[in-house]
């Protein structure tokens, strides 16, 4: 047995250093865990139709994301609680992104300031669940404005919250106010006002350009109907993903979802990102050849922050795309935006 990829190590160097009920929060998914269990497998199962005899002296990694420019395709997926894997939670995990020089979606339930995470000079957009009390959700727009967000990116897969069939002690009864929420507007606000809005239409993506001047991405689209939906509506992008198999269990996994989205959006404007399992360059490569413009990974960037901080996330992204260039001069395309589909096939085992 040859060593471990550093990333292969880091879930289980995570776990040495988080409470049993934070690191099983990051790690699970709803319900039977079918999904979550999948999405690994679902991109080791595409294969690859390799050119040769192409020049792969030069490699270019780099691209735009809605117009920012990133060094390499991967960027970090919006999640929660980063306080509970880092003393300086999303600030640490953005430094890490920045240093990298990629991007950072950032919780509308992040723990640090829009204004803090703005002021790191990370490119960020703020993915917002829109909820009951919309003008709780209006505020917080206006704020991440403030702090210089580039893009908001609403989550649609989440009507009501994924089923987590925990027993004994959650992360719920270890998080302490100032780990959450610090950017939910002040008032005295319910639990109704803060449940997430279960009647939202297409219309709500105008609704979010407009008040806030920012182009719309859409996150959780699973279909090719849908994400002609969104962007028919106006969405700037649109991000396959079952939420890490978070939201409705058995969902298909994102890496199966992607070709009938990009056959969808083909000939419009819409970017597709996608998130979900990805761990390796194979992973990123089979992504961007089947219509992605760049993917997100969510929970290895919690593990690499827990386990070494800002300089566990750089060195993620920057590893993922020392894969990446590896990949791209094996598969005889030395451009990320080059690669077509005709390079993967789907793998039928017999």
């Amino acid at each position: 047995m040859g060593r471990m990829r550093w990333i292969d190590t880091l879930e289980a160097a995570a776990a040495e250093k988080l409470p049993e009920a934070v690191h099983r929060y990051y790690r699970q998914g709803a319900a039977g865990g079918v999904s979550v269990g999948e999405a690994v497998a679902a991109w080791s199962s595409y294969r690859f139709r390799p050119r040769v005899l192409n020049d792969v002296s030069t490699v270019e990694l780099g691209t735009t994301v809605l117009g920012t420019p990133v060094d390499v395709p991967v960027l970090v997926a919006p999640s929660t609680l980063h306080r509970m894997a880092d003393p300086d939670g999303e600030l640490a995990m953005a430094t890490g992104v920045a240093a990298a020089n990629s991007l950072i979606g950032l919780s509308s339930n992040a723990g640090t300031t829009f204004a803090d995470v703005g002021a790191s000079g990370v490119p960020w957009w703020l993915q917002i669940y829109v909820v009951r009390n919309r003008e709780i959700t209006e505020r917080m727009l206006d704020a991440a404005v403030e702090g210089g967000a580039r893009a908001v990116v609403l989550t649609v897969d989440t009507p009501v919250v994924g089923r987590k069939e925990d027993t004994g002690e959650t992360v719920w009864d270890l998080v302490q106010p100032s780990q959450f929420l610090a950017n939910l507007p002040d008032g005295d606000w319910t639990d109704e006002d803060l449940a997430k809005a279960d009647d939202l239409s297409p219309d709500v993506i105008g609704w979010l350009a407009e008040r806030t001047g920012l182009p719309v991405v859409v996150k959780g689209v699973l279909r090719g109907d849908d994400a002609k939906r969104c962007a028919d509506a106006g969405a700037a992008g649109v991000i396959v993903s079952n939420h890490g198999g978070r939201q409705l269990d058995a969902s298909i996994p994102t890496a199966q979802a992607l070709p009938e989205v990009a056959e969808a959006l083909a000939g419009t404007s819409t970017e597709i990102y996608v998130d979900g399992g990805i761990r390796r360059g194979e992973h990123i490569l089979a992504a961007l050849a089947l219509g992605a413009r760049a993917v997100f990974v969510g929970r290895p960037a919690l593990w690499a922050l827990t386990v070494d901080g800002s300089a566990g996330v750089t060195r993620l992204l920057t590893d993922l795309g020392t894969e990446l260039d590896h990949c791209l001069r094996l598969v005889g395309c030395p451009r990320t935006t080059d690669l077509t589909p005709d390079l993967v096939t789907q793998h039928h085992p017999h």
